[in-house]
This record gives structure tokens, C-alpha cells and sequence, in this order.
């Protein structure tokens, strides 16, 4: 054999060696990760060969398949009024990631989670029959929530204070999860979804803070009642009106330069919501102490999970006594969503314990067997029962002869807090309109806790108000939540 037929076999050899390296990383090292590539179309061919489990309202699916004509895709999702319960199930897509509890559970609902698999599967290599996923959604108070959000840009969420069970996720405008499924024809709908100033994907109950305005007054209240700066509900407060900002010559005034604020108990205050009171009541408390109580009712916190993940709602750091006094009325960099203004009303609610508000109570194997149960949830104690007792009487107050009489349920027990947030620099947009609340039963046992909030509405500027806009939203729920 000549020199050049020699180095050209060994040159072919290196090569097949290469090759058969380049193989066997492929096989054993980089598989798991080719085969959860995102665009690796097998994986969807493989998802939706089969129906895929179902998500349960009530004992009903508000989820289902439907099989697809022509085409590697047989099935595709389908939606029993997607638009109502779109900021619950998210949506499963042929073409896109699926969101909410379709992302979060999308293994037990396509059938790929080991907890699923048989013995006989195991042997056959078989998919498993897919799961379901049954929520704590009451489709009463849901459907209550929505159609009174009806054309507004807002959102709602109800919670049971006593067992953390999350009642109704609502966010307006909404979508229907069906435009999304077919890959077909997903693509024009996902542009002009996308492309909506109101940002309809936007899940605003669970993932979209912004300032609370005069319902973290309640935080402001709490820490004040907890840290024994006032004793009581109706211990009148060291508060001057107009109260000016420390370091500034601005005065801080109230919507109404009538309303009785001038050194105002903290019930007066809640029911007129006098700024000059919650204001100074921060500044004395310092920022340290009102940063405390906010995170013990949730704020700042990053893995707030109902399983699907909430926004962090924030309370801001090093700030000087200004900013401080301009967080005690829930502006400056304060931001909550819904949800955590929900929470804290459930907790006050509840006597102080707030119970971990979650959405699926259980997830099960097709034959209905449990994998996981959630409806033993954890508690945790924010404040003391007698500081609950006392601002659920404020808040009591608040709607029977304050600026929340728009929520008044005959029957019911019903406490709350109105808030109006500055919107834009200058709040030169139109404000939001916030409501947080609680209801009680007089006939029976139930319970709710509800925060709403308009991002925007048809009302013109001088008529937005919480009590105005977002309380009839709230009563809407309670009274569903409620009723016999």
C-alpha cells in the first residue's frame, strides 16, 4: 500500500471515529435535552396523539379535546367559555407555550408525568391516560366578577379567609383561549392578541402590581395597632391637617377638606380615608417597621406561587421620611396586585391567620386517585386576633357610613377599604379605582374576602373612585360567594 492510500485510510478513519463520537454524545448526553427543545416538533406530535386531561371547575371540565383534520396533530384543545376562565387555565397551544395551570401541569394533563404510568405502561413504553386538575373556582363567584367587570380594564380575586381557596381569578379584557390552539391558525390571533394596548394575555389579577392607593392604609393600620404607637381603633391620633411632608413645604391634603381628619381616630380615619393621618402614622412608625408588617401580609415576596407565579407586590426601600409618608397612603413605590390585596383582607377576615390562598385543591389520575392534595393548607399568623377584631369593625365602618357604601349586602357582615391611585407623572392619567373587602353571612357559614381594581374605564375622571367603580365589582362576588 502507497504512502497516499494509507493516509487517506487513516484520515477516513478519524473521520468515522469522529462521527461515531459525535453520535454517541448525541445519544447519551444530549438527548434529554433535544428531546425537550421547544422546537422539536415530535414533542408536540406526541402531546396531542392523545385528549389530554381536563381542568375541573366544580366538578365540570372547562377544558377539552377535539380531533384535528389532516395533518401530524391529531387533537387539539378546546375551551368551554375560554373568555371567563382564560386567567385560570392560561391556554394549551399547538404553536406556543402553554401558560398558567396548562404550563404548570402540562405534564400530568398530557400524560407524561411518571406518577401516571402503570405497570403495563412501563412495559409497553406507552403514553399514560393524562390527568386532571381540579381548581378551587367557584364558577358563581367568577362568572360574577366578570360579567360586572364586563368592558372595563380591571380585575378581581375572591378568597375564602378561612381556607386559602382561591374563589375567582378574573381579568378584563380577556381572550379565548380556542383562537390559540390550532397552529394553523394561532398565528394571526397571537399578532393581534399581542399587538392590543389593553394587553388581554395580561393576567392583571395575578401578574400586573400597581400602586393600591388608600387600601394599604389597612398595612399602615395594623403595624400601627401591632407596634402599640395606638392602642386602640379609637384612640384618637396625633395628626395635624393638612399634614406637610417632613423635609418639604408640600402639604398632603384629603379628597374631601371637609371630612373630620385633624388628629382622627384610626376608624374615622379609615371611613373618610384621611391621608394626612396614615401619612404621618408611617412616618412615625419609620419605614422599617411598615416594610415588616407589609411583608408579613405578603409583599417583597418572590415566590408567591397559587400555583401559578404572582408578581411580586413591593415595598419599597431606603427612602427618606418624605417617600415614607407617601407609602403610608399606598403611593410613592408601593405596587400590589389583586391578589395580595385580597390576602390582606382574608387575613384580617380570618382573625389575623392568613391561610396560603391557592387555586387546584387536588390533582388526580384518570381514574379520579389523588397525586397531590391541597386542600390542607399552610397558615401563618400576620396579626393578633384582637388587632383583626378591631380593624374588621373599622372596615365595618368603612362601608355602613364611609366611602364604601356601595358594597353594602343585606344579611351580610360586610367591612372594606377604598382606594384611589395615582396614575401617570403628575397623575396626569385617570386613576385607579381599588377595593378591598370581606363578607360574612348572617344565614349561614360562608365567607369571602375580594379586592378588585379598574385600571380604566368609560367613567370620567372626576367620577373614578373605589367605591364608585370597584366596590359593585366586589359586592357582585361577595354576594355570590355568600349566598345560600
Amino acid at each position: 500500500m502507497n504512502k497516499t492510500i494509507r493516509r487517506a485510510s487513516v484520515f477516513t478513519l478519524l473521520l468515522v471515529f469522529a462521527l461515531l463520537v459525535r453520535a454517541t454524545w448525541v445519544q447519551f448526553y444530549k438527548a434529554e435535552a433535544l428531546a425537550d427543545d421547544k422546537d422539536n416538533r415530535r414533542n408536540a406530535i406526541e402531546t396531542y396523539a392523545e385528549p389530554l386531561g381536563n381542568i375541573i371547575v366544580a366538578g365540570r371540565s372547562i377544558t377539552g379535546s377535539a380531533p384535528t383534520e389532516g395533518g401530524d396533530l391529531a387533537h387539539k384543545r378546546t375551551y368551554e367559555n375560554g373568555e371567563l376562565y382564560a386567567a385560570v387555565t392560561g391556554y394549551a397551544s399547538q404553536a406556543y407555550a402553554p401558560t398558567q395551570l396548562e404550563g404548570i401541569y402540562q405534564d400530568v394533563l398530557n400524560g407524561t408525568d411518571p406518577r401516571l404510568k402503570t405497570v403495563m405502561d412501563t412495559i409497553t413504553g406507552t403514553r399514560a391516560e393524562p390527568g386532571n386538575v381540579v381548581t378551587t373556582i367557584d364558577p358563581d363567584v367568577q362568572k360574577a366578577g366578570f360579567e360586572a367587570l364586563g368592558d372595563t380594564k380591571g380585575a378581581a380575586v375572591a378568597i375564602d379567609p378561612r381556607t386559602g381557596e382561591i374563589l375567582a381569578v378574573v381579568s378584563t379584557p380577556s381572550y379565548d383561549p380556542t383562537s390559540l390552539t390550532d397552529a394553523n391558525t394561532a398565528g394571526e390571533a397571537w399578532e393581534k392578541l399581542t399587538g392590543d394596548p389593553d394587553k388581554p394575555l395580561t393576567n392583571r389579577a395575578l401578574r400586573q402590581p400597581l400602586p393600591p392607593g388608600s387600601t394599604f392604609k389597612l398595612v399602615v393600620a395594623a403595624a400601627a395597632l401591632e407596634d402599640g404607637l395606638y392602642g386602640s381603633v379609637d384612640e384618637r391620633t396625633d395628626s395635624p391637617d393638612p399634614y406637610t411632608l417632613p423635609g418639604t413645604v408640600t402639604d398632603l391634603t384629603n379628597e374631601n377638606p371637609n371630612a373630620p381628619c385633624e388628629n382622627a381616630t384610626i376608624r374615622t380615619a379609615l371611613q373618610y380615608s384621611c391621608n394626612n393621618v396614615f401619612a404621618k402614622m408611617a412616618v412615625d412608625l419609620g419605614q422599617d417597621k411598615v416594610r415588616a408588617m407589609a411583608e408579613r401580609f405578603g409583599f417583597n415576596d418572590e415566590t408567591q406561587d397559587v400555583p401559578v407565579r404572582a408578581y411580586t407586590s413591593v415595598y419599597p426601600k431606603d427612602m427618606n421620611e418624605s417617600s415614607t409618608a407617601l407609602t403610608g397612603i399606598g403611593q410613592f413605590d408601593v405596587t400590589a396586585t389583586p391578589l395580595q390585596m385580597a390576602m390582606v383582607s382574608a387575613a384580617l377576615a380570618n382573625g389575623g391567620e392568613l391561610v396560603s390562598p391557592h387555586m387546584v385543591s387536588r390533582i388526580t389520575d384518570s381514574g379520579g386517585d389523588v397525586l397531590e392534595d391541597h386542600t390542607d393548607a399552610d397558615a401563618k399568623r400576620i396579626v393578633s386576633s384582637g388587632t383583626a377584631e378591631q380593624l374588621q369593625s373599622a372596615m365595618q365602618t368603612v362601608v355602613e357610613k364611609g366611602t364604601g357604601s356601595n358594597a353594602q349586602i343585606p344579611g351580610a357582615t360586610v367591612g372594606g377599604k377604598t382606594g384611589t391611585a395615582q396614575h401617570g407623572e403628575k397623575n396626569s392619567k385617570t386613576p385607579y379605582a381599588w377595593f378591598t373587602s370581606y363578607a360574612k353571612s348572617a344565614s349561614s357559614d360562608r365567607e369571602v374576602a375580594v379586592a378588585v381594581i379598574i385600571e380604566q374605564s368609560d367613567a370620567a375622571r372626576s367620577e373614578v373612585s373605589g367605591n364608585g367603580l370597584a366596590a359593585p365589582v366586589a359586592k357582585a362576588m361577595m354576594e355570590a360567594a355568600i349566598e345560600d
